[in-house]
């Protein structure tokens, strides 16, 4: 294995330079206030948690977890989603507080890449979790609260399509009989492999009935119109129910005033196993795939042996910053450039103007290598130099 170059990071890692920080920091202190105005009150847990608890309970692949080793042997890992991580703290630390729990957070997450993906191992991410309330309402309302939030981040063209794993699991069963062989076909569904979705259900011993019913699943994408050729498709318990949801959800969404950002897309398969109802994502128009995500999942919980049912959203910061495609110019500063003779004025300037509200850089004329270039780098420069006559000059 070769030595890292000395300017290489490691895959998937990236620096933020100023510039770019200004703008994200900016887009991140709106979506804050947004969050905050709702009620959802902020959480940190730890970068480090352990693989056989957090670890399993998420819901990143397996592969994409990176791991190590504590001193007494132990497998940990660094937090690859939030979801998990504020389960423990709601099952443990929070145990004494009522449901529901309306909880935010912003932390940078981490799951390994392939070298030649060209994806972020690390990045930021802002949410809520809305921990111990399994009504409509409350689909509604975080759906509700990533729509606005990414309003007040500045991005304005965007859509959110919303989908029901419920449905899907008992369209598949109904036709294919088994878990095994819907597996096969929800793995389709979860890589957006539409193509070999059609392939697959074709090569299947289906009567020209059943072939046609599968085929149809991927027709569900539109208007709150399409659950009624959904109810077509399937009509059994758990596919009544997730369309009774459906329903419940849009005229909630309707309710909020959020339904012209709104598609319905049933063929949303998000992860394997980890969601258990109402899912969804959202898009923005400059980009080809999701920001955000979110969805129901009422049996994580349990998993920390307090059972709830619970729902929440994560944006991803670094992709909406793209989406929103705005740029912040550093903030305009003044330099008072001085000479060791006037350093106490000098110093005494830079903390009145820095009680105004300014900027202030304050520089020792000894360690310029070129005033003319410092100069311009500034929006105004006063100078301290030499003996004291009439005061200071600036520029």
């Amino acid at each position: 294995m070769s030595k890292p170059f000395m300017f290489e990071k490691p895959v998937g890692m990236r620096d933020t330079l100023p510039a770019y920080y200004q703008t994200k920091n900016k887009i991140r202190q709106r979506m804050k206030k947004e969050i905050d105005s709702w009620g959802y009150v902020p959480i940190e847990t730890p970068a480090l948690e352990y693989y056989d608890t957090v670890g399993t309970a998420s819901a990143i692949l397996d592969q994409q977890l990176f791991k190590l080793l504590d001193q007494q042997g132990n497998t940990l890992v660094l937090r690859p989603d939030m979801t998990a991580p504020i389960a423990r703290v709601a099952a443990s630390s929070l145990k004494d507080q009522a449901f529901p729990l309306r909880l935010s957070y912003h932390s940078p997450l981490f799951r390994a890449q392939q070298k030649e993906g060209g994806r972020p191992a690390e990045f930021e991410q802002m949410g809520v979790e809305l921990v111990g309330d399994g009504t409509s309402s409350a689909d509604g309302e975080v759906i509700a609260l990533m729509a606005a939030t990414l309003k007040k981040a500045g991005l304005q063209d965007f859509q959110i399509a919303i989908g029901h794993i419920g449905y899907v699991n008992a369209l598949l069963l109904d036709v294919v009989g088994s878990e095994e062989r819907a597996d096969t076909l929800r793995r389709y569904l979860y890589e957006k492999n539409y193509v070999g979705f059609k392939q697959h259900v074709k090569s299947l011993p289906l009567s020209s009935i059943d072939e046609k019913r599968l085929l149809g699943l991927l027709q569900l994408r539109g208007g709150a119109e399409k659950l009624n050729d959904a109810q077509e498709l399937v009509q059994n318990g758990d596919a009544a129910q997730a369309l009774h949801d459906l329903h419940q959800l849009f005229d909630v969404l309707e309710a909020y005033g959020v339904s012209e950002h709104i598609k319905l897309d049933l063929n949303l398969v998000m992860h394997m196993s980890y969601y258990t109802g109402v899912v969804f994502e959202g898009y923005g128009s400059k980009l080809g795939f999701p920001l955000s995500s979110g969805g129901r999942y009422d049996e994580l919980l349990q998993k920390f042996h307090r059972p709830a049912r619970a729902t929440g959203f994560g944006i991803r910061l670094d992709l909406l910053v793209e989406a929103v495609g705005e740029t912040e110019g550093l903030p305009q500063q003044t330099c008072i450039l001085f000479s060791k003779e006037r350093r106490k004025e000098a110093i005494k300037e830079a903390a009145q103007l820095r009680e105004d509200g300014r900027s202030v850089v304050l520089q020792d004329l000894q360690g310029v290598e070129n005033v003319d270039e410092l100069s311009e780098a500034y929006e105004e420069v006063y100078y301290f130099i030499g003996k004291k006559q009439g005061g200071s000059s600036h520029e």
